[in-house]
């Protein structure tokens, strides 16, 4: 069963045949944009740097339900994320903690898997019971 998803969820797992072909998206989370203009007309982002972190949907249909027993919203997990972040390799280094054995280069650019603590603020289970599938989603954010 190993190698079925990229994607590791610490503190509840991903159990067999949940997860394979799922998506991620990895935005910034609302409070990391104050985008405003000066009075000269410049746009410029006035929300703290402390703010600046990931908001991720993780989504798929497979043959099992995610491991979502007994969790709830504001539930913090450890995200070995499917989705890639990337930055130039001459004078860059990653922002986030690298799932180790996930990062490579291309080209100028050193692509990684970041691994981040998240809360989980919802999700939902969809099951098609003569199709045998769940649809499943779960939204996080970056702690």
């Amino acid at each position: 069963m190993a190698g079925e998803t990229l994607l590791v969820i610490s503190g509840i797992g991903v159990p067999p045949f949940s997860a394979r072909g799922l998506t991620q998206t990895l935005e910034p989370i609302a409070a990391a944009a104050n985008v405003r203009r000066t009075v000269n007309g410049a746009l410029v982002n006035l929300a703290p740097t402390q703010f600046q972190k990931y908001r991720s949907r993780i989504s798929c249909t497979d043959m099992a339900s995610p491991a979502v027993d007994g969790v709830f919203p504001g539930l913090t997990v450890t995200v070995d994320c499917v989705a890639e972040l990337a930055y130039l390799t001459s004078g860059g280094s990653p922002q986030r903690t690298i799932v180790s054995g996930s990062s490579y280069i291309d080209g100028s650019f050193t692509f990684y898997r970041p691994r981040l603590t998240k809360k989980i603020v919802g999700f939902s289970i969809s099951t098609d019971e003569y199709g045998a599938a769940v649809a499943w989603t779960m939204d996080l954010e970056e702690d």
